[in-house]
């Protein structure tokens, strides 16, 4: 599959957010994230890395 697992970087350390991520978008300044399966979050956050072999997307907090 080619869908990606989002983690959030908190106090320094990778925390999952949503596995089999399909879509990110951006909702003001916050992110949707909707996995294959419909589950969604948003969350206010901005996107530090990409990592498409690993299927890794990283994300850190807006404050």
């Amino acid at each position: 599959m080619c869908e990606a697992s989002a983690y959030i970087i908190r106090d320094g350390q990778e925390e999952l957010l949503l596995a089999d991520v399909d879509i990110i978008e951006p909702e003001g300044d916050q992110l949707r994230l909707v996995s294959i399966f419909g589950e969604q979050k948003v969350v206010r956050a901005a996107i530090h890395s990409l990592n498409l072999i690993n299927h890794k997307v990283l994300l850190v907090e807006k404050t």
